[in-house]
Order: structure tokens, then C-alpha cells, then sequence
């Protein structure tokens, strides 16, 4: 099983970043057909083949994505893809300091 993490900053208010990661979990259930639910703080998400969770956490998100072997292949591509969708949603990433 191949596994994404991701860790980023955000400017959001808490509200404001349930309502982006909720427009993200809705675009990958019109666009993969995959099953969401809330759980306090934390979005889950499961089909076949993938698994994870979005956790918000104060001026930050987590996602960490399984992927089954015949997702594996895809890893990168998926992993620029929530990249590109969390800068549309969340806002760029803030640079290092």
C-alpha cells in the first residue's frame, strides 16, 4: 500500500477551511464517486483502491491518502493534484520561513 501525506499552513478561519476542505471532498465525489463523512474535525474518505482523511487542525490541514497496489502507480500524479486543489481552496501554500 502506498501512502500521500501532506501538511500545510493556511490563512483560514476554522469555518472557512471546513467549508474548503468540504468543496474538496464534494469534487472527488462528483469526479471518483467516493464516499465522505465528518467526524469532528476530521473528513473521511474510502472507495475502492483509496482510503484517507482530511484532519483541520488551527491554521493548518493534514491529508493522508492510502492507496491501493493498483493506485500505487499513481501516486505522484494524485499527490499534484491535491497539491493544485488545495492551492485553489486553501489558498498557495505560505512559503518557508
Amino acid at each position: 500500500m502506498s501512502h500521500i501525506t501532506i501538511y500545510r499552513g493556511h490563512p483560514l478561519t476554522p469555518d472557512q477551511a471546513r467549508e474548503a476542505a468540504q468543496a474538496i471532498a464534494a469534487q472527488l465525489a462528483d469526479r471518483y464517486e467516493i464516499n465522505h463523512h465528518w467526524q469532528d474535525d476530521s473528513l473521511y474518505f474510502e472507495r475502492l483502491g483509496v482510503n484517507g482523511q482530511i484532519d483541520l487542525e488551527p491554521g493548518a490541514i493534514r491529508i493522508s491518502v492510502r492507496l491501493g497496489f493498483l493506485l500505487a502507480p499513481l501516486k505522484y500524479r494524485l499527490e499534484q493534484e491535491i497539491h493544485r486543489e488545495l492551492d485553489t481552496q486553501f489558498g498557495p501554500a505560505p512559503e518557508p520561513t
